[in-house]
């Protein structure tokens, strides 16, 4: 008697094709929707081979109902694919990475009180031309100390009632992880530092 195969046992898995053309425009549009992406980070989105999770493939609407009924693996788009979406969307003006990094150096120099050098680091890292980061910084370093400023008067009371060299070590530490040049940083501690311990001589 002819045994029945397990469940799963001799059913090959089905893996959707790669993206087309038209799919993977149609995923671009839907991803920018959602936030801005640099030209580089579209490109390895688009192309990135491997599995999707479900929150990933209801994320790409153009692609849902394709993958739901098709089996749960996704392939990227094809490098000359993902190179003529990108190329497409940057002339029609949905993709600028000079106003990506502009954008990004204020919200996050601004909001989240980073330093040149952090900003710079996460720029190139999201595949930003290194002369369109460096315009974005243009006017980061004018306030930059202003900046490290604020942020070492509102970390002060957190390191309250430890010593001063401590404090000082620690502040200065904290803003070199925020990303400020090692010049500001070393100003703004002597600086906090002189006004959290008036009476501290400077010699010791």
């Amino acid at each position: 008697m002819e045994v029945p195969p397990r469940r799963g046992e001799g059913t090959p898995s089905v893996t959707s094709p790669g993206l087309d053309l038209r799919r993977a425009r149609a995923v671009a549009l839907d991803l920018l929707a959602r936030k801005a992406w640099t030209c580089h980070q579209l490109h390895r989105r688009l192309a990135r081979p491997g599995r999707a999770g479900a929150r990933d493939r209801l994320a790409l609407s153009a692609l849902r109902s394709h993958l739901l009924h098709r089996g749960r693996g996704r392939r990227g788009a094809p490098a000359d694919v993902a190179d003529a979406v990108v190329t497409d969307l940057a002339a029609r003006g949905y993709l600028d990475d000079r106003a990506f990094a502009a954008a990004w150096a204020e919200s996050r120099g601004s909001g989240q009180g980073l330093g040149a050098r952090r900003l710079r680091a996460e720029l190139r890292a999201r595949g930003v031309d290194r002369d369109l980061v460096e315009a974005a910084l243009t006017g980061v370093a004018e306030v930059e100390e202003t900046r490290a400023r604020l942020l070492a008067a509102r970390r002060l009371p957190a390191l309250a009632g430890q010593r001063p060299d401590r404090v000082a070590r620690r502040l200065h530490d904290y803003l070199l992880r925020r990303g400020f040049r090692g010049s500001v940083a070393r100003r703004v501690v002597a600086s906090a530092c002189r006004e959290a311990f008036p009476d501290l001589d400077p010699a010791s």
